[in-house]
């Protein structure tokens, strides 16, 4: 479902994400080549990212700590976790909860070049 006008206008909708970075290019790039995040340069230089259905945009931050521990999690939505668990070994990320720990929902947990952990997940019957 992909949304090429703008993002939807609600109250209490989750439209913006600020990522702790160490390396914001190698972040950014991280994001891109795993989830296809579009990455734009604002008109202050500073890195930006849009979701690929243009519902959540943010930033990478240096100099703040990365949430290298479960607290607040934000899981991303895949076509595929095992596919998407590869991509990501494969780019410079760990995986830090392995795929089938949550039963009966496909999820896993990883950490990105900064060491942020975000969680997967992928609707059931997908794959």
């Amino acid at each position: 479902m992909e949304n090429s006008n703008h993002p939807t206008i609600a109250n209490g909708k989750i439209c913006y994400i600020e990522i702790p970075a160490i390396d914001v290019f190698l972040s950014a790039g991280f994001y891109k080549k795993i989830f296809g995040w579009q990455i734009r340069e604002r008109s202050n230089g500073q890195i930006a990212f849009d979701d690929t259905i243009n519902e959540v945009s943010g930033t990478w931050v240096v100099g703040r700590s990365p949430t290298t521990e479960p607290g607040l999690l934000i899981y991303i939505m895949v076509d595929s976790v095992t596919s998407t668990v590869k991509a990501i070994i494969a780019n410079g990320g760990k995986i830090v909860q392995p795929l089938g720990a949550d039963a009966r929902e496909m999820t896993a947990r990883f950490s990105d070049p900064a060491g942020n952990i975000f969680g997967l997940y992928q609707e059931p019957g997908e794959d």
